[in-house]
């Protein structure tokens, strides 16, 4: 699926313009099937004005401290995948390719779970999507509603038959 991204900017006289109109493709990934992310925004560093609208580089999938993202994240069924039928060396690959760093958080003795330094903003668009915790502790979220994760131990788990789609924003933090 493509998303719009309109994006405005200044002139170098400082007026507002519409520095970009794009369409964004959606990634997906052979070890994650139904997993689309749009990477719509981003950057490693404090963002700064008059700017031209052009988009930063961000080239890891979760921001360093002081970094931001912001995308779509399309959460499928809970499926099961045949490993079997995957070349795990091309998949590593494919992973590291489209969402750079992110399989470095990934447990891989609890799929699905993972641990970031981030501070992740979520609004559910359309569908349900169970956000668990540390010792399988669960909420269901449904279209509207948010959540505030403050670097914690997570995994999104779809128990529906339809797609959960939902806007988030990952700032990097650090720990105390």
């Amino acid at each position: 699926m493509k998303i719009r991204r309109v994006v405005t900017g200044h002139s170098p006289e400082g007026k507002a313009i519409f520095a970009s109109d794009t369409m964004v493709e959606g990634t997906t990934v052979a070890l994650a099937p139904g997993n689309e992310i749009h990477r719509l925004w981003g950057a490693d560093e404090t963002a700064t004005f008059p700017d031209d609208g052009s988009t930063p580089t961000f080239p890891a999938y979760f921001p360093e401290v002081g970094g931001f993202r912001f995308g779509l994240f399309t959460v499928p069924p809970v499926t099961e995948i045949d490993l079997t039928k995957i070349d795990m060396e091309s998949a590593a690959l494919e992973i590291e390719e489209k969402w750079p760093g992110m399989a470095d958080h990934m447990e891989l003795e609890n799929p699905g779970m993972h641990t970031t330094d981030t501070i992740d903003y979520e609004y559910v668009i359309s569908g349900e999507v169970w956000l668990e915790l540390d010792d399988g502790e669960e909420v269901c979220l449904k279209a509207g509603d948010t959540v505030v994760q403050n670097g914690t131990r997570h995994a999104w788990r779809n128990k529906t038959d339809h797609p959960c789609q939902m806007v988030v924003c990952l700032i990097g933090a650090r720990r105390t």
